[in-house]
Formats: C-alpha cells, sequence, structure tokens
C-alpha cells in the first residue's frame, strides 16, 4: 500500500537541527501516526512521503518555509504583567496558550520579564529553522470514517476527545 491522502501512517523517526542536534526522536516510543493530507505534520515532510511504502526508509532535508514557517519579528510582542495575573509564578521559558487574533488558540513563549511588562514570542520554537528528517515507515492503512471526519488519527480504543 502507498501513501496517499486519507491513510493513517505510522512513522520512526529522528529529527535532526542542520547542526546535527537531535531535536526528538520517537525511538523508544511508538511510531507517530498521523493522517496523511489532513496536515497533521509539517508540510515538507508530509510530501516528501507520498507515494512511499511500508518499510520505505528516507532522510529529507526540510526547509523552514516547509516546516513551521520563518521566524516573524512582529510575533514578539511586549505586554502588561497584569495579564499573566491568573497564571501563577510566570518563568521565562514557560509556554502558555492564549486568545488569538482570529478566535481560536496561539501558542506563546516567555522570553523575558520586566517589572511591569512580559515579552512573550508567538512563533513556534522551530520557526526559522531547517529540520532534517529520517524516516522509516512501519505501516499504513486505510482511515476509518471516524478519522476522516475529525481530521486526525484515533489510537486502538478509539478517540478521547
Amino acid at each position: 500500500m502507498q501513501i496517499t491522502k486519507n491513510k493513517v501512517v505510522l512513522l520512526n523517526y529522528t529529527l535532526k537541527s542542520d547542526e546535527g542536534e537531535i531535536i526528538d526522536s520517537s525511538e523508544g516510543t511508538d511510531p507517530l501516526a498521523y493522517l496523511h493530507g489532513a496536515e497533521n505534520i509539517i508540510p515538507g515532510l508530509e510530501n516528501a512521503l507520498d507515494g512511499k511504502t511500508t518499510g520505505d526508509s528516507l532522510s529529507v532535508s526540510i526547509p523552514a518555509e516547509e516546516g513551521y514557517g520563518n521566524f516573524d519579528e512582529n510575533k514578539i510582542q511586549i505586554v502588561p504583567r497584569d495579564m499573566f495575573d491568573d497564571a501563577g509564578e510566570v518563568e521565562v521559558g514557560v509556554q502558555y496558550h492564549a486568545a488569538g487574533p482570529d478566535g481560536g488558540y496561539v501558542t506563546i513563549t516567555v522570553k523575558e520579564i520586566g517589572d511591569d511588562t512580559i515579552t512573550i514570542d508567538a512563533n513556534h520554537p522551530l520557526a526559522g529553522e531547517g529540520l532534517n528528517f529520517d524516516v522509516t515507515v512501519m505501516e499504513i492503512r486505510d482511515a476509518s470514517e471516524e478519522e476522516l471526519e475529525h481530521g486526525h488519527v484515533h489510537g486502538p480504543e478509539g478517540h478521547d476527545h
């Protein structure tokens, strides 16, 4: 079976930076499962996997614009500290979910804490980075109707949302 739109794909992977540092890996855990064509993974990797079959292994370098996008200075803001009054102790590096401009949620990272202000960054932590994947396709199957309806893979016991 080939990887095509609406197939569930299970991958073993290692993700490295352009400097060769391991960023993430499925080693020692279950393979990553995703619904192909549903934008569950970054576009560059999904495109590279199109047409592959079970057992295929590949190494692929993904430029930032096909990964988590280019770094955007406009996504860094200085906000009043009192916006975090209900968040407990705020620390540099901690991530929060905040209301986005379109009504959805965005993940922000605290970059700096001042007396009256906090600098936040809404860029993905890997924005602007080249991503290098070593991937092995472990399994490909047809998606269930429920998975297609929900737009993502469900585990063996169904969904938990």
